[in-house]
C-alpha cells in the first residue's frame, strides 16, 4: 500500500498534509483523503487556467508545478466552477462534494491563518451543498443471527465467527477491528484505537468473550508474522481490511441476505441500533460506545420505526381520555 511520500505533490500541499497529521492528529486515511480531494482540485484548476492542454487524460495531469503563486490566484467563482465539475463531470454525490468543500476550506484556512501565506482566504464563504440524512440500513435480530449461523465448519470458522461477532456486538469500525492486538484485550476490555487515534475502552459481554476464546485455541502459534495481531490472514500475518470484508460479504450471501445492501460498515449500523433499541442505552453512551466525536452523529442510529412511533403515541397518558357528551 502505497504511503504518502510516494505521491507526486507541490511542497505546499505535503507541508498542509504533514500539519494535518502531526498538529492535528488526522489518521492517515483522513489525509489521504484530503490529499485525493485536493488532488482533484489542482488537476481541475490546471485545465481550468489552460495550463494543460484541455485534452489531457485528467488522471494523469502532474500538479507538483503547482506553486503559491497560482494558489494566491484562486477566487470564490473558480472553487465553485470545481464544485460544479465535480457535480456534472464527475457524478459526484452532495456527500462527495461536501467533503471536498470540507477539505478546501481546511486547506485556505491552514494556508491564510497558518502558514501566512495567502492575504485573503477564497474559501471562507463556500458553501456546502445541503446532505439529506438517510436511516442506515442494518440487520434486525433475526438476521443479525441468521447471519452467524451462517459460519458452519473449517479452517478459519473460529476466526471468522469472533469477527462477526464483534462486529456485532461491539460496533467497531472496520479499521479497529483490523487493528486490535491481543495485549488490547484485559479484563474483558477490548482497547482500541479509532478515528484521529483516540482510544476508548468497550466492555466485551459473553459472546465476544467465548468466541474470542474459541478463537485463540485455533489460532496459528508457529510462523506468525505479526506476533500480536489477534485476527491472522492464512499468511499468518495481520488480516487486510480487504479480507474481512470478503469474508462479511461471503457469510451474507451463505446466510441468505443482499451482498449489495450490507457490508463491515452496516454491520456497525446494527449494533448501534440494537444496542439502542433493546438495550435501553442513552445516546451518550453510544456515543462513546462507538467512539464518535460528534453527539449528531450518534444520532443517525437513534432512528424509530413506524411501531414505535405508534407504541409512544398509545402509551401517552391522554391517549384513553375522551371527552364526556353532553346529554
Amino acid at each position: 500500500m502505497k504511503s504518502m511520500s510516494d505521491y507526486e505533490m507541490p511542497l505546499i500541499l505535503r507541508d498542509f498534509l504533514n500539519y494535518l497529521q502531526t498538529i492535528k492528529g488526522k489518521s492517515i486515511n483522513t489525509v489521504k483523503v484530503y490529499f485525493y480531494d485536493l488532488r482533484v482540485f489542482f488537476r481541475f484548476l490546471k485545465i481550468h487556467r489552460n495550463l494543460v492542454d484541455e485534452k489531457s487524460e485528467f488522471d494523469n495531469i502532474d500538479i507538483s508545478d503547482i506553486d503559491i503563486e497560482l494558489i494566491k490566484t484562486v477566487t470564490l467563482s473558480d472553487l465553485y466552477a470545481f464544485m460544479s465539475y465535480v457535480s456534472n463531470s464527475r457524478d459526484n454525490t452532495a456527500y462527495a462534494r461536501a467533503r471536498k468543500v470540507a477539505s478546501l476550506k481546511s486547506f485556505f484556512n491552514y494556508l491564510h491563518n497558518k502558514a501566512k501565506l495567502i492575504d485573503n482566504n477564497p474559501a471562507s464563504e463556500l458553501e456546502s451543498p445541503k446532505i439529506l440524512k438517510r436511516l442506515p440500513r442494518y440487520l434486525n435480530i433475526e438476521e443479525s443471527k441468521q447471519l452467524l449461523s451462517a459460519v458452519d465448519a473449517g479452517t478459519y470458522s473460529e476466526r471468522d465467527y469472533a469477527i462477526l461477532t464483534l462486529f456485532l456486538n461491539c460496533g467497531l469500525r472496520l479499521s479497529e477491528l483490523v487493528g486490535i492486538n491481543i495485549n488490547n484485550i484485559k479484563n474483558n476490555n477490548l482497547t482500541v484505537i479509532g478515528k484521529g487515534n483516540k482510544e476508548r475502552s468497550i466492555p466485551l459481554n459473553n459472546a465476544c468473550i467465548e468466541a474470542i476464546e474459541a478463537y485463540m485455541k485455533v489460532r496459528p502459534k508457529n510462523g506468525v508474522k505479526d506476533k500480536n495481531a489477534l485476527f491472522l490472514s492464512s499468511r499468518k500475518q495481520r488480516i487486510s481490511k480487504e479480507s474481512v470484508q470478503k469474508i462479511v460479504k461471503k457469510y451474507i450471501k451463505q446466510a441468505g441476505l443482499d451482498p449489495q445492501r450490507y457490508s463491515t460498515h452496516k454491520l456497525r449500523h446494527t449494533a448501534a441500533t440494537l444496542m439502542y433499541r433493546y438495550g435501553k442505552v442513552d445516546i451518550r453512551t453510544l456515543q462513546e460506545l462507538l467512539g464518535h466525536e460528534s453527539i449528531s452523529t450518534t444520532e443517525i442510529y437513534t432512528h424509530l420505526d413506524n411501531g414505535q412511533l405508534k407504541d409512544a403515541v398509545e402509551k401517552n397518558p391522554l391517549s384513553t381520555f375522551t371527552k364526556s357528551k353532553k346529554d
